[in-house]
């Protein structure tokens, strides 16, 4: 079916095209500011704190395009495809989006969260990092085994059940909102509803976005680490800029931390675990994706450490740029 839906996509005029992704984003930013109000209502109903929700149900539905991505990839044989997206995506939603979004608005840091999701955000980056090392894989070449796979889906179940009892055991403060309360049930369903269309939306964007940028003559390779990436973390960028516009940053700042955990955990650990042949590691991700991937944690770290507990425009500014040299050197040093 949807080699189908692709291949109606490639006998349409490229304007067309751009219309197709044009419509596909608007539906996406409307679908996502829906997901923002439908998540903080629920985690006020529930006494969950904000930063808990994004980081959990959130961060799982709009992190579903990148692993639906990954996966399709690796079955059909393309590693660099499945770990280009996943690495890739950690660094658009780290730099791009948190940077943008500290410009945009005010970009408060839960330190709780901060404490314990980033931790876990830094250390399943380098776990990555580690399992790509070529000592594991085979004529010194990286390979992210099927084995590794599963390791990496076993801490995915361990992390969302450490979530749970976090947020079974908070003690945070919550604010008094004016929410309009339903029966919980509906509230679910509208939820699901929103992630499904954030999800579907996002298939329709990243082929209509991938074929333009074929015709326009960018090597696929480049686009599979960049644009692919970047369009399957178009659902978290429309959720971060919903979420901080409405003045609920610390839900998008949770999002972010949950969904860079789960495309190492979920996107990657997926992808490495549906192919008996694991994910073979390209030498680019060792010149360029993986220091890039560190050097955004680790810069987002530091700002999010600060004695005002927020990350300022300025600091958003150095977010972007360091995604930007990112974007420069793909498509110069690397291509």
């Amino acid at each position: 079916m949807e080699e189908l839906y692709v291949q109606l996509l490639e006998t349409l005029p490229t304007i067309v095209l751009i219309l197709i992704a044009a419509i596909s984003l608007v539906i996406l930013s409307k679908s996502a500011d829906f997901l923002v109000d439908e998540a903080v209502s629920l985690s006020i109903q529930w006494g969950i704190p904000k930063s808990i929700i994004g980081a959990t149900i959130v961060s799982l539905g709009t992190t579903l395009p990148e692993a639906s991505v990954s996966v399709l990839a690796a079955i059909q044989g393309n590693p660099d495809l499945a770990l280009g997206n996943g690495v890739g995506s950690i660094i658009a939603d780290t730099g791009l989006i948190l940077g943008l979004a500290a410009i945009i608005g005010y970009l408060p840091i839960d330190q709780k969260t901060l404490n314990r999701q980033g931790r876990i955000q830094i250390g399943s980056a380098l776990l990555l990092v580690f399992f790509a090392l070529p000592i594991f894989g085979r004529n010194n070449q990286g390979i992210i085994h099927q084995w590794m796979g599963f390791a990496l889906l076993i801490l995915l179940f361990v992390y969302m059940y450490m979530m749970i009892r976090w947020a079974r055991n908070g003690n945070e403060v919550f604010e008094k909102l004016d929410v309009v309360k339903s029966p919980v049930i509906f509230q679910v369903a509208k939820l699901l509803f929103a992630i499904s269309m954030v999800i579907l939306s996002s298939k329709l964007l990243i082929p209509s976005i991938e074929l333009t940028a074929i015709r326009f003559g960018i090597p696929q390779s480049i686009i599979a680490a960049t644009l692919v990436a970047f369009g399957t973390s178009l659902p978290e960028l429309t959720t971060a800029i919903a979420a901080v516009r409405k003045g609920h940053g610390e839900l998008a700042v949770g999002n972010i931390i949950g969904a860079d955990i789960l495309n190492v955990l979920f996107v990657i650990g997926a992808a490495a675990a549906v192919t008996s042949n694991g994910l073979a590691v390209d030498s680019s991700f060792y010149q360029l994706q993986f220091p890039a991937m560190i050097i955004i944690l680790l810069a987002f770290r530091q700002f999010a450490r600060s004695k005002d507990h927020s990350i300022s425009r300025k600091e958003g500014m150095v977010l972007v740029a360091l995604y930007l040299s990112y974007l420069i050197l793909s498509y110069t040093w690397m291509r």
